[in-house]
């Protein structure tokens, strides 16, 4: 972000798949490293991960950096 007139885009879509019934629970282990709910690389989640990545955003939102650091997928894992 440049200035405090900066544009935020929600992106990453491609993994977004249509869960049928509440109570399915999804294995594959997806996403974006940063945004990746500790559930997802467990290997069993639902929707509740996405308030997890809703969290990160509006985190990052609010105080221009992300919550976790890392130099590495697995580091930030």
């Amino acid at each position: 972000m440049k200035g405090a007139d900066g544009h935020y885009k929600l992106i990453d879509f491609g993994l977004a798949r249509l869960n049928l019934t509440m109570h399915t629970k999804m294995t594959d282990i997806v996403g974006t490293p940063y945004y990746v709910a500790p559930e997802v690389l467990k290997g069993k989640y639902g929707l509740k991960c996405d308030m997890w990545s809703l969290g990160v955003v509006l985190y990052l939102m609010l105080s221009g950096h992300l919550p976790f650091s890392g130099n590495s997928a697995d580091s930030v894992y």
